[in-house]
């Protein structure tokens, strides 16, 4: 069974996917890594798209990883299948971390990685301020435009809590605020066939 033949996104979703955007996959998307997944787009441009996911969280904590890191409360999320053994980090500190990309208001990628433990270290940065992932979501040029083409993403905004704050639900949840015939689409099944 078709999306398309279900609700027709081409006439419910009028935003362009752009930085700072995130991407929800269709309800019906077999992909297990994408399945009800939650991406931001954390760059987009005519040579291609890069994002992480919000909602794939494996429970993995940075200082398994990072040694250095004496914090035991960082989480680690799979941001993709990409590169999955680098690791990224969006916070919203801005400027207090050097080197920092803005992917919107009030939200930052990146920066240089020895202030980030020092200040995780010292205590400064606290959880609802950093979050960490293994790996990204890409798309090389024309990609993602074909798949929104064949309504594989809805696309919508979401607020920076929700983005740095991971949540069970998101997917549901980021349909539900978006209203109207979105709200039906978040009580679809996750597996359809079983109902």
């Amino acid at each position: 069974m078709s999306f398309k033949k279900i609700v027709d996104i081409s006439k419910l979703n009028k935003l362009k996917p752009e930085k700072g955007c995130v991407l929800l996959a269709e309800p019906f998307m077999e992909d297990t890594f994408f399945k009800q997944s939650v991406v931001i787009l954390c760059e987009h441009n005519n040579e291609g798209s890069f994002g992480l996911n919000l909602n794939n969280n494996f429970g993995g904590i940075i200082n398994d990883l990072i040694p250095e890191i004496k914090e035991d409360n960082f989480y680690v999320s799979l941001g993709g299948p990409v590169d999955a053994n680098k690791l990224f980090y969006i916070h919203s500190l801005g400027d207090m971390i050097e080197d920092s990309s803005l992917i919107k208001e009030g939200l930052w990628i990146g920066g240089n990685f020895n202030q980030i433990t020092s200040l995780i270290n010292d205590k400064i940065i606290q959880k609802n301020q950093l979050r960490f992932f293994l790996g990204y979501s890409g798309w090389d040029k024309d990609q993602l435009s074909n798949e929104l083409n064949i309504y594989s993403w809805i696309v919508s905004n979401i607020n920076n809590k929700d983005v740095i704050i991971p949540k069970k639900n998101l997917w549901r949840e980021v349909l539900k605020q978006m209203g109207g015939k979105y709200k039906l689409i978040s009580n679809f099944p996750e597996t359809p066939s079983l109902n």
